[in-house]
């Protein structure tokens, strides 16, 4: 039976994707990886510990690569040589098009979350969400924003092979966390949820 689910569990290379990222996440292109986790690291210590402003970063790097494509082209121009080689400038219509579409996606999921919490007064939706921000607020007290993001990116480069390292080890405690998760929360349900007094819809009172 361990065998069957093993043979239909889906790798993580294919949940990440399967394609390019997929590599540098799971360290299948080093190089990728090493590129990656450099520029993060740079960029944490330029703006979180050099103090280093991120419009004056932003505008040095423009202006350098600006200068060095001028020079560039002028002495090309100038000795015969080949202009420097950049591609088309600019973003299709179906980029935009896909982009929009994920962006609409989230926003018509996070709205039918508020409904289903103001209107619906789904109480279960409502401690999930409050748990959530409230863990957010609380990790926010700890770290800006800039340091979470490097976190984030150390984890995204440190979680996924692991996890396909260990993945029968971590489902295996997973699975007993969950189950003791719900059965948490069956009994905070059966004391204290069913007990809370919901108000009554205007329509049950017109009835």
């Amino acid at each position: 039976m361990v065998g069957s689910n093993s043979s239909r569990r889906i790798s993580v290379h294919q949940a990440l994707g399967g394609g390019h990222v997929a590599d540098v996440l799971l360290w299948k292109k080093w190089c990728g990886g090493v590129v990656m986790l450099t520029s993060a690291t740079a960029l944490w210590y330029l703006f979180e510990r050099a103090g280093y402003n991120f419009l004056s970063f932003v505008a040095n790097v423009l202006l350098l690569l600006v200068i060095i494509l001028f020079f560039w082209a002028k002495s090309a121009s100038l000795l015969n040589r080949p202009l420097p080689p950049l591609p088309d400038l600019e973003i299709s219509e179906e980029s935009v098009s896909m982009v929009a579409n994920e962006l609409r996606f989230w926003i018509n999921f996070a709205l039918s979350i508020a409904r289903d919490i103001a209107i619906g007064r789904n109480l279960k939706l409502f401690l999930q969400v409050a748990l959530a921000l409230w863990i957010v607020s609380f990790i926010g007290s700890f770290f800006n924003f800039l340091t979470l993001v490097y976190i984030g990116v150390l984890l995204s480069l440190s979680a996924p092979i692991v996890y396909d390292k260990y993945q029968d080890h971590i489902d295996e405690k997973l699975c007993v966390t969950h189950r003791y998760a719900q059965m948490q929360y069956r009994k905070l349900d059966e004391n204290v949820l069913r007990k809370i007094p919901l108000p009554l819809n205007k329509e049950k009172k017109m009835q």
